[in-house]
């Protein structure tokens, strides 16, 4: 028997290695064998373990992996539904990809509730496998991120308001989307596993739009929305002092994100790793001395502490922005009772790459892949 369990370790570590050759790749440790193993059959692990690192018709899969087409299409399909491979409609056919763990398996197996895993075990493992030595360096330290931060839009400052270019605003990427879709909040829900949730909402709040958003509502991970949809839970998301993280692409951007510092895995790894892992917006809190009351509400309100209350010289406290970690989202001035805190527009201006095969390009040539 002995044999037998090693050729099936082999697989799943085939799997690994495959999984980790990815632009935005997963660390190869026994946490993340142990939760491939919960996700992946040996048969998928085996076909996983072989798929090309670009997107490939069904009959380029069946090259590389071995199996007829027509058996392959079913466990292609099989692991769709499970998000742990992608079917991109192409012009000429159904191109797939092997789903990375980040956007990716991860984010779609917590979209949902599934009766046919243990989601506590499994949220244990991953909470587990992103606190590993590594691991949100490899997701998040690319100097091209794959999140980007996205000011309050009412809190753009008049003067500046029309150089503040389309890919800035949260509003009009979805106005452009022509709409898209809502699913549950992955990080929110596998805090609640935890028992560590907040009370920012979980369901139907996690925005994707365009070719993401037609996927995600094809297999079941989330919920056909309007633009008028999608921007009131904007709003929502805003009044609740939530940090709206985008897709850091111009073009057919897939996501838009509303987080806590506390549960979401992008937010905790500048918090917990140290790790710069979202691209700032163009803005910047100001502090206005004569305006400011001191109560510290901004720095309470911060997602990131980059926000610290320091003696102001004549008794008081006064709020100091660490710019060098401070993202830009105005969530600390949309808080200020008094409005001493007003968004400045940065010196130099983030353009992110225009597309999503740009983005990844860049993080595989970023760590020597490309």
């Amino acid at each position: 028997m002995g044999h037998i369990i090693n050729a099936k370790e082999e697989v799943y570590r085939a799997l690994a290695e495959r999984l980790n050759k990815n632009p935005v790749g997963a660390p190869v440790n026994d946490i993340l064998m142990e939760i491939l193993h919960r996700l992946y059959t040996v048969s998928e692990a085996e076909v996983g373990s072989k798929f090309p690192l670009l997107p490939m018709p069904l009959d380029k899969i069946a090259d590389a992996t071995g199996y007829k087409q027509d058996e392959l299409r079913k466990m292609l399909d099989d692991m769709a539904n499970k998000g742990l491979v992608l079917d991109l409609p192409r012009r000429d056919g159904t191109y797939y990809m092997l789903a990375p763990m980040v956007v990716g398996f991860f984010e779609y197996t917590f979209m949902r509730v599934r009766e046919d895993i243990n989601m506590k075990e499994l949220a244990e493992l991953f909470e587990r496998y992103f606190q590993s030595d590594g691991v949100q360096e490899e997701i998040f330290g690319s100097d091209t991120k794959m999140f980007k931060a996205l000011v309050y839009e009412n809190l753009i400052p008049v003067a500046v308001e029309t150089e503040v270019l389309d890919y800035e605003k949260a509003s009009t990427i979805i106005r452009q989307s022509g709409g898209g879709a809502l699913g549950m909040c992955s990080c929110r829900h596998k805090a609640t596993h935890l028992g560590k949730a907040c009370d920012a909402p979980v369901e139907e709040v996690c925005t994707s739009l365009g070719n993401a958003a037609r996927w995600l509502v094809h297999r079941g991970m989330a919920k056909p929305a309007t633009v008028d949809d999608l921007l009131r839970v904007l709003d929502k998301t805003e009044k609740l002092g939530l940090v709206h993280l985008g897709d850091n692409v111009l073009k057919n951007p897939a996501y838009i994100c509303h987080c806590c510092g506390c549960c979401c895995g992008v937010l905790r790894a500048i918090n917990e790793g140290g790790v710069a892992a979202v691209h700032p917006s163009n803005f910047l809190p100001e502090p206005d001395a004569a305006e400011c009351a001191g109560c510290g509400t901004c720095a309470e309100s911060c997602h990131i502490k980059a926000i610290a209350m320091e003696d102001g010289g004549d008794g008081t406290e006064r709020p100091v922005v660490d710019k060098e970690k401070c993202i830009g989202c105005g969530v600390c001035a949309a808080a200020c009772p008094t409005g001493a805190l007003t968004m400045s527009r940065r010196s130099a201006l983030h353009v992110p790459p225009a597309t999503k095969q740009e983005q990844f390009l860049r993080i595989a040539r970023e760590k020597g892949r490309a």
